[in-house]
């Protein structure tokens, strides 16, 4: 009997999800689609004490403006932490929709205010209309905390997968121009290196099953513009290739053990510690790539959940108390 990998509790999931695997420009606009549908299937908890509002904020200079998804606590306050949120999707799929579950619980249960940003995607607007959309958005927040009635100095940003590779960029990105003060970047299975699957092979047994090889090859080579692995890689397009780390906010970086991102993701997190940035690291065994959005009701899907709620929990409360 040969061995599955595959935690118990995720494996019958695997026979209906979708899989990038095979991505390709004409398979794209199927794929995008398939996305949305797969999302729509997952049972969604209410969360009545969460309000929902769309708006568009000012893009980047000479690109349209940025439509943006704000969720508030119904019984909000004045001065209430916030998040800019960025949706998962490989950077070539997805809409702040496929997150709307995860938000909406991060906002009933912290009580913050979250953007989530709806930026431009590849291959139709490849690097670096992403991440600079998103930063657009954080940028905003930021000026307009007054009105918005948000803790400008406590802030954070966060994603899942891409969304989670374009926090590490926006944090770097914050850093270096040094308008915005970030309290905390959440980085959910962060795909933070443009060279795995093309000039860095991880094991076989990661990135089998949703997330894999060519699907990532994919994806990289739409928004660079070019081949994954080239030289000259900006680390605002692909945060692992930035060589100095000192000096970002605190991290949270969680993984599946099975997840084609994992090993950029425990170098990444390792390299963070190096640096002197206070970083926490959760990898949950026998998950592959997404696995809590599809098996929201499993126990490790719950620990896991738990687990990033509860950094960035901690660190929207001690800062509010060193107020």
């Amino acid at each position: 009997m040969s061995h599955n990998p595959v935690a118990p509790e995720f494996r019958e999931t695997l026979k209906v999800l979708p899989s990038f695997d095979g991505l390709s420009d004409q398979t794209l606009a199927a794929t995008r689609k398939a996305f949305i549908a797969a999302i729509r299937s997952v049972p969604v908890v209410e969360h009545p004490d969460v309000t929902v509002e769309e708006r568009s904020v000012p893009g980047p200079a000479g690109a349209p403006d940025v439509p943006v998804v704000i969720y508030r606590p119904r019984r909000g306050h004045r001065n209430a932490p916030a998040l800019v949120y960025i949706h998962s999707g490989g950077i070539v799929s997805g809409t702040p929709e496929v997150d709307d579950a995860r938000c909406r619980e991060l906002v009933s249960e912290l009580g913050l205010v979250i953007f989530s940003v709806d930026y431009r995607l590849a291959p139709e607007a490849p690097y670096p209309a992403a991440i600079e959309d998103c930063y657009a958005v954080l940028k905003w927040a930021h000026e307009q905390s007054a009105y918005l009635e948000i803790d400008r100095a406590r802030l954070a940003i966060g994603g899942d997968s891409a969304g989670g590779g374009l926090t590490a960029c926006l944090a770097l990105l914050a850093r270096d121009r040094a308008e915005v003060k970030v309290l905390f970047q959440l980085l959910i299975y962060p795909m933070l290196d443009d060279r795995t699957g093309t000039t860095v092979m991880p094991s076989p047994e990661l990135g089998r099953y949703i997330w894999t090889r060519s699907a990532n090859h994919y994806a990289w080579n739409a928004y660079l513009g070019k081949a994954p692995g080239s030289e000259g890689i900006s680390e605002y397009a692909s945060a692992f290739r930035a060589t100095d780390l000192k000096g970002l906010p605190p991290a949270y970086i969680g993984v599946g053990s099975l997840d084609l991102f994992l090993d950029e993701d425990l170098e990444y997190a390792r390299r963070l510690m190096a640096a002197g940035v206070p970083t926490e690291v959760c990898v949950i065994p026998g998950a592959y790539h997404v696995f809590d959005v599809f098996i929201p009701d499993a126990p490790l899907s719950r620990q896991f959940r738990e687990s990033y709620f509860a950094a960035l929990k901690r660190e929207i409360d001690r800062h509010g108390k060193e107020k």
